[in-house]
């Protein structure tokens, strides 16, 4: 989702005039508009193609906006969209009603185009950034970490330095303790880096969460040794404690591999790819990809917690 341009924005009113007044503020704005005069339109249009935001209005044929409100929220393929309800009541009273039906902000007919416009940023910005942290850690997501590597990229006179994490045997793990302990080791790993990263990193250093078991730090290249032997000594003398005392004494768990056959697996190690732009230009973010994922595969391969760094010039 975008903040402007191509975000999606429903407006849903039974007046004509007003959808009009609305679609042409916003349009100017750059935001693709759709429109709807009642209850089943308004949902028709929403279940086809989502939109970023809903403009709804309180009063309405069938069933009103509170009511409608009150069923997107409960549908969670669409509960996250934000709602601004549009009214020409200004009772406290009637405010309360709608942000109790879920909605995230009110508007009061008639409103100022540029307030309106206002309201609409923020709403579509504070929804992005939701999407953009991972609900499990709080860590910045997939979109902000695009963004902060094409940054990193695009600024050709500075050092960066771009470590992806990863576990090893934590599907193992997953498989014999649970997916409530797994979410517990990933928010460790979480944990671990951000301590990490923040003792021995600097200022602009970020720290993300890919996904799963995978998570990225950008720091400078001077920083990496320190930060990744950091990480590794402190997650390689934690991990043990969410292993059973049984499972301690063995050094190792024991559960089914793809094929079906009891496989011994070691206690959870982290891999990490280090890509930088010291020893050779970088070009854009996916060739940050491609080079990570060669240097992980190389990293996996060996035993225990390892940090390998990219050392070719080109």
């Amino acid at each position: 989702m975008q903040e402007t341009g191509s975000a999606k924005i429903l407006v849903v009113d039974d007046d004509k005039f007003i959808v009009k007044i609305i679609s042409d503020c916003l349009e100017k704005e750059k935001y693709s508009v759709s429109t709807a005069h009642d209850f089943e339109s308004a949902m028709n249009k929403i279940y086809r193609n989502t939109p970023d935001l809903i403009l709804l209005d309180v009063v309405l044929p069938k069933m009103n906006g509170y009511e409608i409100c009150r069923l997107l929220r409960n549908d969670t393929r669409i509960s996250h969209v934000p709602v601004i309800m549009l009214t020409s009541k200004g009772e406290v009273g009637d405010k309360v009603t709608g942000l109790e039906a879920g909605a995230d902000d009110y508007i009061t007919k008639p409103f100022d185009n540029l307030e309106l416009v206002a309201r609409v940023r923020t709403h579509l910005r504070r929804a992005r950034q939701e999407k953009s942290f991972n609900p499990l850690t709080g860590l910045p997501g997939n979109i902000l970490i695009e963004e902060q590597i094409k940054h990193r990229v695009a600024e050709t006179t500075k050092l960066f330095a771009v470590l992806y994490l990863d576990l090893d045997n934590f599907k193992a793990y997953n498989d014999v303790y649970g997916f409530l302990k797994g979410d517990e080791v990933i928010k460790l790993v979480a944990h671990v880096i951000n301590k990490e990263v923040r003792d021995s990193g600097g200022q602009e250093d970020f720290i993300g969460h890919i996904g799963g078991d995978d998570f990225i730090a950008i720091t400078t290249p001077d920083r990496v040794d320190d930060i990744c032997r950091a990480v590794i000594n402190q997650f390689d003398s934690t991990i043990p404690l969410f292993y059973s005392s049984e499972d301690r004494r063995r050094g190792h768990v024991v559960t089914k591999d793809r094929t079906n056959q009891e496989t011994k697996y070691p206690f959870m190690s982290l891999s990490i790819a280090v890509v930088s732009n010291q020893n050779r230009p970088i070009e854009n973010h996916w060739q940050v990809a491609e080079i990570a994922a060669e240097l992980k595969k190389y990293a996996k391969a060996k035993k225990g917690s390892v940090y390998v760094k990219d050392r070719r010039n080109r």
